[in-house]
């Protein structure tokens, strides 16, 4: 009515009240009348405010990647920002320009071209792996970027939550890393197989050395047996040389003792020595030797003359 309207806004807007080119009134979630025809009110979002992006790029092997992530602002100085753009609004509220969207629009090309410096540092492997990393980059240089001041925004967060290849790459990728994981596979078959036949080794190798030491203490064994053998019968044979020596000392002292009976009958005639022996008792004896003499002297005997009673004698046996 006449011009009068009603201004409400809420704590998250900071408003800039301008009337006859003069700022009459500012401040958050303000509530005042004002009039129309000669006022202009300048409404800055102070809330904050999540900025989607996607956008391609290349990495440093030349392979196109894209990113996708989220950059979230505050207003952090809403006078400076009015001053840079236009944020007034007609009576309903409305903008009248579009420059309350440029602000996101300028923190989205500011955090592209950062990330398009970090990014063509990186191969495509390196930049499929490397998101939080290159978010923590990119998040510190747009705080600190001159941009960001002059506009007086205050960049709280920025996250890149994917980075993907062109689809011919990735099963490109996908192949090779099967085939690596293959290679792998069959490299840790290979350790466990060679791990088992070097163990097996060395099992076959300490049996080995367990049986060769097991020869070692039988044939040490053998050698004392054969050196307590060789003693024994070194033994053996120094008694049985004894017993030789003995029995040789004892046929000496019987021969001796033998020699000393005999030597006393070698002069005698052997005849008288059979008459002296066992055998020279028997009148037999006696008669067989008597006439083995006389045979010996048969020339000289001329007539030899016998009883009866002496041949009944020989003949008759006892």
């Amino acid at each position: 009515m006449f011009g009068i309207r009603y201004l409400k806004t809420s704590p998250t807007t900071y408003v800039l009240h301008f009337a006859g080119g003069k700022l009459q009134r500012e401040g958050p979630g303000l509530s005042f009348f004002y009039f129309g025809p000669s006022s202009s009110i300048v409404r800055v979002p102070m809330a904050s405010a999540g900025v989607p992006f996607a956008f391609q790029d290349t990495t440093s092997d030349f392979q196109t990647v894209t990113l996708q992530g989220q950059l979230t602002y505050r207003v952090a100085d809403p006078k400076r920002l009015a001053a840079m753009l236009d944020y007034s609004t007609d009576s309903d509220g409305k903008y009248i320009s579009d420059d309350y969207q440029k602000p996101a629009e300028r923190l989205v090309q500011l955090a592209q071209a950062l990330v398009r410096t970090d990014l063509q540092k990186l191969t495509l492997k390196q930049a499929l792996t490397a998101g939080d990393g290159l978010a923590a980059k990119v998040t510190a240089a747009v705080k600190e970027a001159e941009p960001v001041k002059q506009l007086g925004l205050e960049i709280l967060d920025l996250t890149i939550l994917s980075v993907r290849c062109t689809p011919d790459m990735a099963k490109a990728l996908e192949a090779e890393a099967r085939e690596a994981l293959n290679r792998r596979s069959d490299e840790a078959i290979y350790e466990r197989r060679n791990a088992a036949v070097e163990q097996e080794r060395r099992i076959k190798e300490s049996e080995l050395n367990t049986q060769l030491a097991v020869e070692e203490k039988q044939r040490q064994i053998r050698e004392k047996q054969i050196e307590t053998e060789i003693s024994i019968e070194q033994q053996k044979a120094q008694l049985t040389d004894q017993r030789v020596a003995n029995q040789r000392k004892e046929a000496d002292a019987s021969a001796y003792g033998l020699n000393a009976m005999i030597e006393p009958l070698r002069a005698l005639d052997w005849r008288t020595v059979m008459m002296l022996s066992q055998n020279g008792a028997n009148p037999q004896a006696a008669i067989a030797l008597a006439f083995q003499e006389m045979a010996a002297n048969a020339q000289k005997i001329g007539e030899l003359n016998m009883t009866p009673d002496l041949l009944k004698s020989l003949t008759s046996r006892e």
